[in-house]
């Protein structure tokens, strides 16, 4: 997939016109038609800005996949908890919330009875989450987007392991 194909699915996949990316980024709309026809390619200077816009790392807008929604990892290739993040992305229209917290932490709250912590975002109430089985796909061997809720009114909720 091309950078300009990838760029389009992007955009349609959260419901944006052409003229909303245009207005978000400071270019023109024609510079947005142009990248996705492949015509020509946003500056370097805006790749993380549309990464951003569309919740995807600069790696995949170059590279032309997106993560996978979740893969189980052999055992023998798995990286050791202590040495992985638990990511958490809230994104609604006003507000982006971001939450890197390594493994090794969130282990060591669930084994002293935290199994219970609510986290509230804005408006995302993450008080649904069973965290302990998060915890339990993680030492199963699963890395990737493990949750990715969009609500009714635009609100993106994403938990990653990686």
């Amino acid at each position: 997939m091309t950078i300009g194909e990838k760029l389009s699915v992007l955009r349609k996949r959260k419901g944006y016109t052409q003229d909303d990316v245009a207005e978000r980024l400071g270019v023109t709309p024609q510079a947005i038609s142009k990248w996705e026809n492949d015509a020509s390619c946003p500056d370097i200077m805006l790749l993380t800005a549309i990464a951003d816009m569309f919740d995807v790392t600069v790696d995949d807008l170059l590279r032309g996949e997106t993560a996978p929604a979740a893969v189980m990892v052999p055992a023998e290739r798995r990286k050791s908890i202590d040495d992985m993040v638990l990511r958490i992305l809230v994104k609604d229209d006003e507000d982006t919330v971001k939450v890197n917290l390594p493994m090794a932490l969130a282990r060591v709250v669930l084994e002293n009875g935290g199994d219970g912590v609510k986290l509230n975002f804005g408006k995302a109430d993450l008080s649904g989450v069973d965290w302990k089985q998060i915890m339990n796909l993680v030492e199963r061997g699963a890395v990737g987007r493990l949750v990715e809720v969009e609500s009714s009114d635009g609100d993106t909720v994403i938990i990653e392991i990686v």
